[in-house]
């Protein structure tokens, strides 16, 4: 009976694979054809067909159709008010402060006193030293008399000399009363170099003294310390007895009428500003002022690359404060450009700053990508240049769409039934 388990055994061995491995010839032999391998096709039809289906589904987003118009290109910085001009008063001589002080926000003029300092000795030293110039000057003409009167008994000595020579070719006179006269010259002169030097030495003495003269002036007039322009007090004075020494600080003078802003321009705009041109600025407070470009640099920051640029608006009435910060429109040429919100900008893969927009395909509108440039944002949006004059941009769904992919048009404003 063992054999006959084993002949069970091979039979249903042999049906289960002509079931698994065979089973569509099988099927076909029995004339079988809604069986499970049809039914198993039929599905795969329908996946595909599912499929086939889904790639021709266009995605819905809204577009907004943008019409390029002409902005003033204006090149827009932050920067700060600056005062005109800030000066920090120092003392150039020591002494103790002998005027009252002046309170800071003061106002000064041109050549007003601001700090004084003790005049102790200095007047007597320039009386001093007006003396000895007086007694050099006394002395000068004494040295030109005598180097007159040297140059006068060598003219002499020459006449006497000269004469003593011929009377010699003639046979009257002797040779000793030539030698005589020719040490007479020889002495006359060194009389004269003599009294020259005299005299070089009084102009000295003169020039020595007139240097004390004025050095002994300055110092006294060191004593008092000036405002050099009008302007205003950014600091109190010297208090009242303050001991001052070379370098110690007086006062702080700034002139706020006419104001400056600064900002700093990126190379990649530097080339849109020039010197003259019309700038409109807008404080924090939302105070707005005018003015003009006045500077530009030639020379970038090593550190920003970054250009100062400066520009000079009025300030009669010193309410624009030093150090505040402002924002600053530079006047440029126009440029067409479209007003987008600043949600519809995007990237690409490679980092490109853009938008998509709607564009026609083969079976209806797709979306493409297209590069923009950034140049100016407004509360009604951002101002962007590189599209052609007529665009419809996606506005809303623009990052669930590709290059190409197909879409279903909503345009801004109806998409609420408006």
């Amino acid at each position: 009976m063992k054999w006959f388990s084993f002949l069970i055994a091979a039979i249903v061995a042999a049906i289960v694979y002509m079931f698994i491995m065979e089973r569509e010839a099988v099927f076909r032999f029995a004339g079988v054809t809604d069986g499970p391998a049809a039914q198993e096709t039929e599905a795969i039809e329908d996946m595909a067909s599912a499929v086939a289906e889904d790639a021709t589904k266009r995605v819905s987003v809204v577009v907004e159709s943008s019409v390029a118009h002409e902005i003033d290109s204006a090149v827009v910085l932050r920067g700060r008010t600056e005062a005109a001009r800030q000066v920090t008063v120092k003392a150039e001589t020591s002494g103790p402060i002998t005027s009252a002080p002046l309170r800071k926000g003061t106002m000064v003029e041109t050549g007003q006193l601001l700090c004084a300092i003790d005049t102790g000795t200095r007047e007597a030293s320039l009386a001093e030293a007006r003396a000895k110039l007086a007694s050099a000057k006394a002395g000068l003409p004494v040295s030109e008399a005598r180097v007159r009167e040297a140059e006068a008994l060598l003219d002499e000595a020459e006449i006497n000399n000269r004469a003593s020579a011929k009377l010699i070719e003639r046979g009257f006179a002797s040779e000793t009363k030539l030698a005589s006269t020719r040490a007479g010259v020889s002495s006359a002169l060194a009389n004269v170099e003599s009294a020259r030097s005299g005299l070089e030495s009084a102009r000295s003495a003169v020039e020595a003294a007139e240097a004390a003269v004025a050095l002994a002036q300055k110092e006294l007039d060191r004593i008092t310390m000036e405002a050099p322009f009008a302007g205003i007090l950014e600091t109190d004075t010297a208090e009242l007895g303050a001991l001052m020494q070379p370098g110690s600080v007086c006062a702080t003078v700034i002139q706020l009428d006419p104001m400056k802003l600064v900002g700093f321009v990126p190379e990649t705009q530097v080339e849109k500003v020039r010197l003259g041109a019309r700038a409109g600025a807008r404080l924090v407070s939302g105070r707005e002022l005018l003015g003009e470009v006045t500077f530009l640099a030639r020379s970038a920051d090593p550190l920003t690359r970054t250009f100062r640029v400066e520009v000079e608006v009025p300030n009669r009435d010193l309410s624009i404060r030093d150090g505040q910060t402002v924002e600053i429109a530079i006047e440029a040429a126009g440029q067409m450009a479209h007003l987008l919100p600043g949600s519809s900008l995007t990237l690409d893969d490679h980092g490109a700053l853009g938008v998509r927009v709607a564009v026609p395909g083969d079976d209806g509108p797709v979306a493409a990508f297209r590069p923009v440039q950034f140049l100016r944002d407004t509360p009604d949006g951002v101002y962007v240049a590189g599209l052609p004059a007529t665009a419809d941009v996606i506005v809303v769904g623009q990052e669930y769409v590709t290059e190409g992919v197909p879409i279903d048009l909503t345009f801004r404003g109806t998409e609420l039934g408006q």
